[in-house]
């Protein structure tokens, strides 16, 4: 691309999150992003454009989706379209289209909740065959909301490459291969079995009572900080699978059991080798692991 990418970002059915951690991205990174694109529309930053002047456009270089769809008659937004209408006007025009958040990439906490199930996410009501202008397919960053490096080092890797390898559910590889326990400050505690007492601590694991996800979520968190200084387990609370296709789920800040064995396991291990090693780990009391860090 020669030209300064055109960036529309349309929201539909959202609590605004994803827009409020783009807006907390680091100063320079966010400016270079508008210093290499376009941004033409984004209701809550653009005041000279509006969804109307987007439905002019001939192309859309990036197509930013924040919220879920939904193909409800009682969700208008402009010019009697409902936003499953809008979604297919816009679609059309787009080069490449990016789901922003959980909410738009399957339905999220919208879909969860709704009785009728016409809350979908935008993969769900797209039909990739009709999209003649589209260059990849429908790309998902999950979570709530999305870290705002994700969205920026998604939209350079396009810019630069035209191209991004994902994985089995459309989002990118490089952000989602790992997990959010890779680069925690706290796996010295979950190999040795050494659970933190509450909620807030910088000690012990918080897997096996306070309901942390970090061992089965996809995501990059602990490696790439959030204000590059801090994560959800950092500051002593639990993961709780934001960028996982079956978020939300029930009693999230609780491991559930059966037995006193947790129900999910880590990722990689089958539940037997993993019983084994806890059950090792639990005979060894570390010393070091059972005194506060910082006296």
């Amino acid at each position: 691309m020669t030209h300064k990418p055109k960036v529309v970002w349309f929201q539909a059915i959202t609590c605004n999150g994803n827009t409020h951690s783009l807006l907390s991205s680091n100063s320079s990174r966010f400016e270079l992003f508008l210093n290499s694109f376009e941004l033409f529309y984004h209701p809550s930053l653009t005041t000279e454009t509006s969804l109307k002047d987007v439905l002019n456009l001939e192309n859309i270089d990036f197509l930013l989706i924040e919220g879920a769809i939904s193909s409800s008659s009682e969700y208008f937004t402009i010019s009697d379209y409902n936003l499953l209408e809008l979604l297919n006007i816009l679609a059309k025009k787009a080069s490449y289209i990016i789901s922003v958040g959980s909410c738009a990439s399957y339905g999220g906490i919208h879909a969860k909740f709704e009785e009728d199930n016409c809350i979908k996410g935008v993969e769900n009501y797209l039909d990739n065959t009709k999209l003649n202008n589209l260059k990849q397919e429908v790309i998902n960053l999950t979570g709530c909301p999305v870290h705002p490096e994700w969205i920026l080092q998604t939209l350079f890797t396009l810019k630069e490459n035209r191209k991004i390898s994902l994985d089995e559910k459309h989002r990118p590889k490089e952000i989602y291969y790992g997990l959010a326990h890779h680069g925690c400050t706290r796996n010295e505690y979950f190999e040795w079995k050494v659970e933190a007492k509450s909620f807030g601590l910088k000690e012990g694991c918080l897997f096996y009572e306070q309901g942390c996800k970090g061992p089965m979520t996809h995501s990059n968190c602990n490696r790439v900080l959030w204000n590059d200084v801090n994560t959800k387990t950092r500051a002593g609370m639990p993961c709780i699978g934001c960028t996982e296709f079956d978020f939300p789920t029930s009693n999230m800040l609780e491991t559930k059991k059966n037995m006193g064995i947790p129900v999910h396991i880590p990722l990689g291990i089958n539940k037997r080798a993993y019983l084994t090693l806890a059950g090792v780990a639990k005979t060894f009391k570390i010393d070091r692991l059972n005194k506060k860090l910082i006296e």
